[in-house]
């Protein structure tokens, strides 16, 4: 049991990080109709920023974090309005063309991000120095729950209840949900539907910065390739979960991870990816909005 119970820990500390993730990924397809391929990049860069702040410059951990996270922001509202503005101005008459030419302008983008961030680490596996990060291990019983996998989970508890309350109980919230419904009739309704998509940028920048400083703590690989894997995963999490639900999207990270670690446990490690993709396509064939996404959701 005392095994179990440590893999649930484990599976669960996993999943935060596709879930948090998945929030950041999700909230630029909710918004703008995006199925952005660059957003693995956020991660990666978000990881290399912190983790040099404290290697060359010394900053503290906390502060470090901060910095990266908005070092994944501001990566994010330069891809949006570089690279998705002159797009959305298509208008909705051509917003199938519109979002084709967004796909292919983001994976454009990731290859151009993931090669500079290559350069950034010298094309090598690096890590945060250690000793940089909080280490310690808390005890309750037979149970050890390591410091850093408490701060991923509470980060999930954190920026997915923050974000859900946003989402539902402000004023920014229901603009959010206007532009992503119908920009051009948010804009009517007063809402400057450009401010809404540079703020959702920088939030989703952010959030996916925070899961790759995350992860590349806790797997002590800080790499221009860290966000691939955060990439599908957390796209399997949003599609699970729901694409307009921040809670489903949370909670679909954590049960993906759980299963994952599970899986390699008592079947086989070879089996953890298959087992994540089947159960996205069983759900992209038999309930394609998800566990908890809207019926009726859409993008206008």
């Amino acid at each position: 049991m005392e095994l179990f119970f440590a893999q649930l820990l484990n599976g669960c500390a996993l999943g935060a990080l596709y879930g948090l993730f998945g929030i950041g990924f999700g909230l630029v397809f909710a918004t703008m109709g995006i199925l952005n391929a660059a957003q693995g990049a956020y991660a990666s860069w978000a990881a290399i920023v912190a983790m040099y702040a404290i290697d060359l410059l010394g900053l503290p951990f906390p502060v470090a974090v901060l910095v990266g996270i908005l070092a994944g922001g501001m990566v994010a509202v330069l891809v949006d309005q570089i690279g998705f503005e002159p797009l959305r101005r298509f208008g909705p008459g051509l917003h199938q063309a519109a979002m084709l030419g967004a796909l292919i302008t983001s994976i454009a983008f990731w290859i151009m991000l993931e090669s500079a961030a290559g350069f950034a680490t010298g094309q090598q596996s690096l890590a945060f120095p250690p000793g940089s990060y909080p280490a310690a291990v808390f005890h309750a019983g037979p149970m050890m729950l390591p410091a850093m996998q408490a701060i991923t989970l509470a980060g999930l508890v954190v920026v997915g209840g923050g974000m859900h309350w946003i989402n539902t109980r402000t004023r920014f919230g229901a603009a959010m949900r206007a532009v992503g419904w119908d920009p051009v009739a948010a804009g009517l309704g007063g809402v400057n539907a450009r401010v809404i998509v540079i703020a959702t940028a920088f939030l989703s920048g952010g959030i996916s910065g925070f899961a790759g400083i995350l992860s590349g703590i806790s797997t002590a690989n800080v790499s221009a390739s860290l966000g691939q894997g955060l990439m599908l995963k957390g796209f399997a999490a949003v599609v699970v979960g729901g694409y307009d639900d921040i809670r489903g999207t949370a909670i679909a990270g954590l049960a993906l991870g759980v299963l994952e670690v599970f899986c390699a446990q008592y079947l086989s490690s070879s089996w953890r990816d298959g087992f994540a993709y089947a159960l996205l396509l069983g759900f992209l064939m038999l309930r394609p909005r998800g566990l908890f996404g809207s019926a009726g959701f859409t993008r206008a």
